[in-house]
């Protein structure tokens, strides 16, 4: 593994890890770190009031590649909601799903509810 790919492992889990206690200080329950299936991996699945709420946590240090959260094409949202499909596939669970984003930059965090729809 590359020394910079090493680095974005890194930045990425300790970016994950600030918004899992942002989440947990907000009232979230979480689910699942890292959830991996055949469509794709999860970054976070939570809930709260009711609501699965599946995250994808974007990390940066500066904005030369624009905001995290631009980073989450129509490719990756794709990829979310046919994970979240994944998940509850043979469950008989009847909730809202929603999926946000949070942007982790310079330690500061933005999350963003509702960042797209399936």
């Amino acid at each position: 593994m590359a020394v910079e790919e090493r680095h974005n492992k890194k930045l990425g889990a300790k970016g994950e890890k600030l918004a899992c206690r942002y989440l947990k200080k907000s009232g979230y329950k979480i689910l699942e770190r890292d959830y991996e299936c055949p469509c794709g991996e999860v970054d976070v699945i939570a809930r709260k009031d009711g609501a699965f709420v599946f995250i994808e946590v974007k990390t940066r240090l500066t904005d030369g590649f624009g905001a995290p959260s631009e980073a989450v094409d129509l490719s990756r949202q794709k990829r979310y909601i046919r994970s979240a499909e994944y998940y509850f596939y043979g469950r008989q669970i009847e909730a809202t799903v929603r999926f946000d984003v949070i942007e982790v930059f310079r330690g500061r965090i933005n999350h963003i509810e509702n960042a797209f729809y399936c």
